[in-house]
């Protein structure tokens, strides 16, 4: 690939001020440039892509539909360079400090009780943590812009190293009003004549329990809605009309309330586990080693007591 014919960050950044503050004076006010130089900018960018990005409609810019693609990259792009930045000058900061990434059903409920036990633990240090889906945690971890990773997914990537942290399942699960709470047995037929609320395909949980139907030689659900929070998905489960597939530390509260119910179907066990990821060039951190310690000793105990018991191995 000849990179040299990729756009530059000063034309994807000079869309963007165009668009979102609304033409070519106010973007050049904001970048302290002439206005001759915001329009040599969209002018390069549109020679790097061939395709006119915007078209003049009476006073006003507006982007072409090829435009509106090239905008949303250059918002991802910059955003992402911000976040490589801000990345780059916490690690230039020494090693009192951990770069921490879970996945969001791990951060909705885990999260919040490994850090009070560590912060508890370790008033000394400093956690930043981010959230995200389980493939970009392995790639922040394998590129060195996190130092542990905590996935629902196991990672695949030759430089990182990985460990088991915790055994779990998938669960069904619905309002105790729901049709099924109370039918016994229930076989996987039963499932296709209800209708569900599930994460969103890019989620591990999604990613597994589809996995599963396909093993099981099942098609995949009727589903009503596909949200990006499990949180999200108790509250509208507690409606009493879906039903949803969910790892069982995510429920565990709703459960022991009883706003939801765990419907048995021994028919479909989807077993999960919880990794942890570290980086092979990066194990001499003594922050990460202490936040080791705590999932060695005491994440089971501290988090979800009754969810199945805790499994650290290397």
């Amino acid at each position: 690939m000849e990179y040299k014919k990729l756009p530059d960050l000063k034309g994807l950044a000079t869309l963007r001020a165009v668009v979102e503050l609304g033409g070519v004076e106010q973007a050049a006010q904001s970048l302290h440039v002439g206005q001759p130089a915001v329009t040599k900018r969209l002018r390069a960018l549109e020679d790097c892509y061939g395709v006119a990005l915007m078209q003049r409609k009476g006073r006003k810019l507006e982007l072409t539909g090829a435009g509106d693609k090239v905008y949303a990259y250059a918002r991802s792009a910059l955003d992402q360079q911000r976040a490589l930045i801000e990345d780059l000058r916490r690690l230039s900061r020494g090693q009192n400090q951990l770069r921490l990434e879970v996945t969001f059903a791990i951060g909705e409920r885990l999260l919040p009780a490994l850090l009070l036990g560590f912060a508890e633990q370790n008033p000394q240090f400093r956690v930043f943590s981010r959230m995200g889906y389980s493939r970009h945690i392995q790639t922040r971890v394998a590129t060195g812009l996190a130092d542990i990773g905590l996935l629902e997914l196991e990672p695949d990537h030759p430089d990182i190293q990985v460990q088991r942290w915790l055994d779990d399942e998938l669960i069904l699960v619905a309002a105790p009003q729901h049709p099924l709470a109370t039918q016994d047995p229930v076989r996987p037929d039963d499932l296709y004549r209800h209708s569900f609320v599930l994460r969103e395909p890019e989620s591990a949980t999604r990613v597994t329990l589809d996995r599963a139907l396909r093993h099981q030689g099942l098609p995949r659900l009727p589903t009503a809605l596909e949200i990006g929070s499990t949180d999200a998905i108790v509250e509208i489960l507690a409606s009493g009309r879906h039903l949803s597939f969910l790892p069982r530390f995510a429920v565990t509260d709703a459960l022991e309330r009883g706003r939801l119910s765990h419907i048995a179907l021994p028919d479909l066990p989807i077993g999960i586990t919880l990794w942890m990821a570290r980086n092979r060039n990066t194990l001499d951190n003594p922050v990460a080693d202490r936040f080791v310690a705590l999932l060695d000793t005491g994440s089971s105990e501290i988090v979800f007591p009754s969810t199945p018991t805790s499994k650290h191995t290397p």
